[in-house]
């Protein structure tokens, strides 16, 4: 059912993707030479290459990168922000009502 994927290391992906872009080797016997399975990987190391270099190859950490953690001072400019926001709201809120009349004293009844 599910499909494998063979894994290259980095040394592997760079040998194969310079022997085709830099030494002209035909696609099929640098997949022979470097043990490649598919014709696809080779073509995208040979894209990578040819687009940054070798570094373009190199592993990349899979998921989200880690936040830093916030400062002291990051946390309290957060919460004001939050409490701003959080005192606008209720502002539109009462005028609202008021416009409404559905505060108390305000002389409109629905």
């Amino acid at each position: 059912m599910g499909a494998t994927h063979a894994r290259y290391d980095f040394e592997t992906k760079v040998a194969a993707a310079r022997a085709v872009v830099d030494g002209g080797m035909p696609g099929p016997e640098a997949m022979r030479r470097f043990g490649v399975a598919s014709e696809s990987p080779l073509k995208s190391w040979c894209r990578l290459y040819r687009e940054g270099g070798a570094e373009a190859l190199r592993p990349r950490p899979k998921g989200r990168p880690r936040r830093e953690p916030a400062t002291r001072e990051q946390e309290l400019e957060r919460e004001v922000r939050r409490l701003e926001a959080q005192v606008a709201y209720l502002k539109k809120s009462i005028a609202l009502k008021a416009e409404l009349g559905l505060l108390p004293g305000s002389g409109r009844r629905p």
